[in-house]
């Protein structure tokens, strides 16, 4: 503004000094009277619209503050909005994000402003800052992925604190982890960062809590939380302000006369991004790749699994055999309907949601402007099993009292609350669109609802094809989700719904899908002379039909190349033995060693541990007298566990090894790239 005013003092004082005529004359007075009538009215009229909320809500707003939020000092913010509370997150899938944005929230009630920050978007170095600001605290809620490694947005300041040697004395902090127990690397990265922050001369406020999403992550946070502030509240000398206050942390602006071409229809950060197409893509820019061929594997048995080849010709993507390819699935239009219904909302209505906090640098929840149908068709997960905290925040709105008191129960951290969470929620399977069906009073604003649900996630799917052979396509191997809940109701995979009906008609228009390709760890040996053993039941064979394709490849081309020994599983050979023809015709080249268990062809079910037991000689000659690689894919709950434990023993009898050097020998594999999973939960 100053800039703006600097001519027109100059000019008041050149007329003031000159003497010659007054200091304004009537066409000066005629403009200033103009100037004021004109802000006068602006003012009285944008009062007016203040005065005129689109909604009232029991639950407040937080206050507001006003630095800019480009700036990656997340000190200055802290300073300049009177905040002591900065809880990072390390987040692939949004949970970790949900976390530190509940904890940050919570901190008002016990006189400590919070503010949510991600690492990659911050100038982490000024941790060492941070004990310059009175009774301050950092929060780090991070999540394990893949084989035990921090997150994107983490990996650069999980290397600064492993790799640098900072004096981080004076720096409070306390670190929740966010992992799955039926992983091989639980937790790694929060069990590290609490260790090596220790390490650094940081003060540790409260012990490292460990949520298992395989279990029940929400509980083991609730719980963690619960005696969290307790704690944080002692070492600093504060009380608590005793009754909680829900607080949004957006508020909502309806906006009926923005351009059509300046509303958000799905597309993930650029506006038009889906229209105007342009490379490079990745998960904030996918690539909108036709369906070239969607075609059912399974033979009978009422289940249903698809190969689906996705054209990516002229994308630059790259691919190796072992990476994933991401899609962007969409919501089922007849839920949104549903939700939009039971919210008694228009659901073409064009709205913002805004963050009140105007440091944060997220300042929409998804992208805005938008509308209600987009937001629930692209950008939110409505089919989740919510959080407790949205049964709380629900819970407001419920006009019956035992429906409020329902709600509050499953919501808090009491024994039988939990237990009615566990069965009421979890074990019925019910999503947001379930519990307002069943809790009629609840007429939540749509709005609110928006705001508590989290964003909508891509699903990675292992890609099974080659770029040796298949340089612009790549393949999807995906058994459609879809199941009964004790409440009676049939719960859909967003995604594998969203792809059945993807279905490419000759001579019809294109049928395209937004995905990006996820680079991955798994990855056949440099020397194609390396034999390997692959373990991928089910739709676990996907990877491995790609590594396959490329050693045959090879093999056409007059190279050498090890041995390929598969160990494949399904139910019945007759049903869901799947890409039956391709496997036998590699084993029929020489190319490959299959070996397949149908767990139910026979009385007693055989399973792929079995075969894998009974071939300990086989094993140990590939992975400890060839040095091979061998790999798994499919589930890790069960399946990997098993494979595993089968391994160690093998090592152990096969080796003559004690347990423990067995159990070393794997580790050492891994760290060699020798031993590789890739499963899932």
């Amino acid at each position: 503004m100053a800039s703006e005013q600097l001519p027109v003092d100059g000019v008041a004082a050149a007329a003031a000094a000159s003497g010659d005529e007054p200091f304004l004359g009537l066409l000066d007075i005629a403009l200033l009277a103009v100037l004021i009538g004109g802000a006068a009215f602006y003012f009285l009229r944008s009062r007016k619209k203040e005065e005129e909320p689109v909604r009232s809500y029991s639950i407040q707003p937080t206050t507001v503050s006003t630095t800019t939020a480009t700036d990656n000092s997340f000190i200055k913010k802290l300073k300049a909005s009177g905040r002591s509370l900065v809880v990072f997150y390390g987040s692939q899938t949004g949970t970790g994000e949900e976390f530190a944005g509940r904890l940050a929230k919570e901190g008002i009630r016990y006189r400590l402003k919070g503010m949510v920050a991600d690492p990659e978007e911050c100038d982490m170095e000024e941790l060492l800052q941070l004990k310059d600001i009175e009774n301050s605290l950092a929060v780090f809620c991070l999540a394990t992925y893949g084989e035990g490694d921090p997150t994107d947005n983490a990996m650069e300041f999980y290397e600064w604190i492993t790799n640098g040697d900072v004096d981080l004395s004076g720096l409070n902090y306390a670190v929740f982890g966010l992992g799955n127990k039926t992983y091989e690397h639980y937790n790694k990265v929060a069990i590290y960062v609490d260790k090596r922050l220790e390490e650094l001369g940081a003060n540790r406020v409260f012990e490292l809590g460990l949520g298992d999403d395989d279990a029940n992550i929400e509980d083991d946070f609730i719980t963690w939380k619960d005696r969290f502030w307790p704690a944080v509240c002692d070492h600093f000398g504060i009380e608590g302000s005793g009754e909680e206050v829900l607080i949004r942390q957006y508020r909502l602006q309806e906006q009926p006369d923005v351009q059509p071409d300046r509303i958000y229809t799905g597309e993930i950060a650029r506006l038009h991004s889906m229209e105007n197409q342009r490379p490079p893509f990745d998960a904030k820019n996918p690539f909108l790749a036709p369906i070239r061929v969607n075609r059912e594997l399974h033979k009978g048995g009422g289940r249903s699994c698809m190969h689906i080849e996705l054209n990516i010709d002229g994308s630059k993507m790259r691919y190796d055999a072992g990476d994933h390819v991401a899609l962007y699935p969409v919501n089922d239009k007849s839920l949104v309907e549903k939700l939009g219904q039971l919210c008694n909302a228009d659901l073409d209505t064009v709205f913002s949601l805004i963050n009140t906090d105007t440091d944060s640098s997220k300042k929409h929840p998804f992208p805005c402007p938008t509308t209600y149908r987009t937001a629930l068709t692209h950008y939110l997960e409505i089919t989740a099993i919510p959080r407790t905290h949205i049964l709380k925040e629900l819970a407001e709105y419920c006009t019956d009292e035992t429906e409020k008191q329902l709600l509050r129960s499953m919501a808090s951290l009491a024994p039988e609350g939990k237990e009615k969470y566990q069965s009421w929620i979890q074990d019925a399977c019910r999503n947001v669109v379930h519990i307002l069906e069943d809790i009629k009073s609840c007429k939540a604003p749509l709005d609110h609802v928006c705001e508590l649900l989290p964003r909508l996630q891509p699903r990675y799917y292992s890609i099974s094809s080659s770029a040796k052979l298949h340089p612009t396509d790549v393949h999807v191997t995906a058994v459609l989700v879809e199941y009964e809940t004790p409440t009676g109701r049939t719960n859909k995979g967003v995604a594998t719904t969203y792809l059945k009906h993807k279905q490419p008609k000759e001579g019809g228009e294109e049928v395209k899908v937004p995905v990006f390709i996820r680079k991955s760890q798994f990855r056949l040996p440099t020397k194609p002379e390396t034999p390997i053993i692959m373990v991928g039941p089910g739709t676990g064979l996907a990877p491995f039909r790609g590594f396959i394709q490329e050693r045959q490849h090879l093999r056409d081309e007059g190279k050498t190349v090890g041995e390929s020994v598969l160990y494949f599983g399904c139910r019945k050979r007759s049903e869901d033995y799947i890409y039956e023809a391709e496997l036998n015709e590699w084993v029929k080249k020489g190319t490959l060693t299959l070996k397949a268990a149908f767990s139910r062809d026979q009385e007693k079910k055989i399973y792929v541990q079995h075969l894998l037991e009974q071939d300990a000689d086989l094993i140990w000659d590939v992975i400890g007298e060839k040095k091979g690689h061998f790999y798994i894919c499919g589930d890790a709950k069960n399946m990997a566990v098993d494979v595993r434990n089968i391994l160690t023993k093998i090592l152990s009898t096969k080796g003559n090894m004690s347990e423990a050097d067995a159990v070393q020998y794997l580790k050492k594999m891994e760290a060699q790239k020798r031993y590789s999973a890739d499963v899932w939960s």
